[in-house]
């Protein structure tokens, strides 16, 4: 008896043990590149494609996961009106966040006042003007853009919101098509798990990504620029964490009853993968996976992720305001408030017109300020150099954003489960680091729609 007592929890403990050596790793790497930054930054800088390179890898996995998540959610439930909710309910909450976050950088933007007193130059208007990006789509475009040429083109290209429209009509085809469905949503269970698997292998590529990733930040940006635009990034840095740990935590305990910090203790690796990577993008299947281990129901979780990704960005928004601000000081034009809200408002339209934009903040901000007050675009310049470390805090902050999103949609439709959601965060029910995924979920039979599933689900879990 003794023996069998002890066999049992071996096995799960020396998986955690695994992992967590991988994110002490990636920790001590981080370190190592902020001092080869800081020390050699001409060779810091060309170590960038190494950072690139593993932000790529999990890039690939992001359509096929959100395909395979989506299709699973909707072709398990017989009623297509509770997806719909779903979705209405997310895009009302994304839309009230916006203008909350935009709310929040006016009042801290206008306080602080950071811009007063820089020289704008010739170098710093060109290097502004470049920042202008063809990629960015006016709102018509933006939208037509969503439909994909082909349906193997959405995956191929890899975006986000093509993905989302396939993967909708695909899960809304095999809810039509009944018990004839359930074969197929059993195969794209099997290549949901083939594509965590894959998932759980490139992330122990994190230690090499993120030292190539922050060492070119630190050096391309240097010391100098830090000190002179110390003020501004201070001052987004506290606007960020007040918006994340006074407006979305008092929002999570009144409506989910939850501590975000022990949220956040839960998704700690994840804020660690984007601390390390300055893209929230890397952390985007682990959020799926670790919000379906947590109890939200499959389809909350594949609507409410991959379309919070796209219009749920609160770091964004914050970041567009105060650089706004700062800009038109520093050109020496600062704005009225008269003139702000406008501004304001068509960048938070111009922002969803660059949804999967590289480097979508500076372009968006750049191409915003371009159409609406082309005169401030040179002094978007001043804070290319920054931007870098700027893009911490703005993926930070989206990626909370979206992670409370997920919670209080799942709890607003009625859609989590509060027993697994106290035992995941009391650790009594680890995440599974190797498979990321558990080994009774996956394609269920049809549930009723209401969120409950059928007896024969429920006795196979």
């Amino acid at each position: 008896m003794a023996s069998s007592t002890n066999t049992a929890p071996t096995a799960p403990a020396a998986k955690r043990d695994r992992t967590h050596y991988l994110y002490i790793a990636v920790i001590v790497a981080v370190a190592l590149g902020i001092a080869v930054g800081l020390i050699a930054p001409d060779l810091a800088v060309e170590l960038k494609p190494i950072g690139t390179g593993f932000v790529n890898l999990i890039k690939m996995m992001i359509s096929p996961i959100i395909f395979c998540t989506i299709v699973l959610g909707i072709g398990s439930v017989r009623k297509a009106a509770k997806v719909g909710a779903v979705g209405g309910i997310a895009l009302g909450y994304f839309i009230t966040m916006s203008f909350v976050a935009l709310g929040i950088g006016l009042v801290v933007g206008n306080i602080v006042d950071p811009g007063t007193g820089l020289a704008v130059t010739d170098a710093v208007k060109e290097t502004g003007q470049a920042q202008v990006s063809d990629e960015a789509l006016p709102p018509v475009e933006f939208v037509l853009s969503i439909i994909p040429t082909t349906i193997v083109s959405a995956f191929t290209e890899g975006q986000v919101l093509q993905t989302l429209l396939v993967a909708l009509l695909a899960g809304f085809a095999l809810q039509a098509m009944g018990n004839a469905g359930t074969p197929i949503l059993r195969g794209i269970e099997h290549i949901q798990r083939l594509v965590f698997r894959i998932l759980a292998m490139v992330m122990w590529a994190a230690p090499i990504g993120a030292f190539g990733a922050i060492a070119a930040v630190t050096g391309s940006a240097g010391l100098d620029a830090l000190k002179s635009l110390a003020v501004l990034m201070l001052g987004f840095y506290v606007t960020c964490f007040l918006f994340v740990f006074i407006v979305l935590a008092a929002l999570l305990r009144i409506v989910a009853g939850m501590n975000i910090l022990t949220l956040f203790k839960y998704l700690g690796r994840e804020f660690l993968l984007i601390l390390s990577t300055s893209s929230s993008e890397s952390a985007l299947p682990r959020l799926i996976a670790k919000m379906e281990h947590l109890g939200v129901s499959k389809p909350v979780v594949g609507i409410t992720v991959p379309t919070g990704y796209s219009f749920n960005l609160d770091g964004t928004m914050i970041y567009m305001t105060m650089a706004s601000l700062f800009i038109a000081d520093a050109m020496g034009t600062p704005m009225s408030i008269g003139e702000q809200i406008p501004l304001l408002l068509f960048l938070l339209v111009a922002s969803k017109g660059a949804a999967g934009v590289t480097g979508a903040g500076l372009a968006t901000l750049a191409g915003g300020l371009q159409s609406h007050k082309p005169a401030l675009v040179d002094g978007v310049g001043l804070i290319v150099g920054i931007d870098r470390f700027m893009s911490e805090a703005r993926a930070l902050t989206n990626f909370a954003g979206n992670a409370v999103a997920t919670v209080l949609i799942g709890t607003w439709t009625k859609e989590i489960d509060r027993e697994r959601v106290d035992q995941v965060l009391a650790g009594q029910l680890p995440f599974d680091e190797a498979t990321l995924l558990d080994d009774h979920e996956g394609a269920a039979a049809p549930s009723d729609g209401d969120g409950e599933a059928s007896e024969k689900e429920l006795a196979k879990a």
